[in-house]
């Protein structure tokens, strides 16, 4: 399997909880998660990842969510879903 680097365009490095568990892929792949912020041409960058990511790792399913506002967090109830329903979560920015 090919080696994924992923790039976070931030500096510093932000601190984050440690993980209490960590999660089990199941057998038939990553299950996705997607958040599209709502700005202009960030569904066909998301839509270009998730095309990307199924040609390198085997994925189970993919859940895809909008906020409404690119200007204010992700309700908690977004958070939540994501936090049930995905291994991990792809959030993407574009204008």
């Amino acid at each position: 399997m090919d080696k994924v680097t992923l790039v976070i365009p931030e500096a510093p490095i932000p601190v984050v909880a440690a993980a209490v568990a960590q999660r089990k892929i199941g057998k038939d792949g990553v299950r996705l998660g997607v958040l599209d912020n709502s700005k202009g041409n960030a569904d066909h960058l998301l839509r270009f990842l998730v095309e990307g990511l199924r040609a390198l790792v085997p994925v189970a399913s993919v859940v895809s969510l909008y906020k409404d506002k690119a200007s204010q967090p992700a309700p908690k109830q977004v958070l939540d879903q994501l936090a049930a329903e995905a291994d991990f979560v792809v959030s993407a920015m574009a204008d």
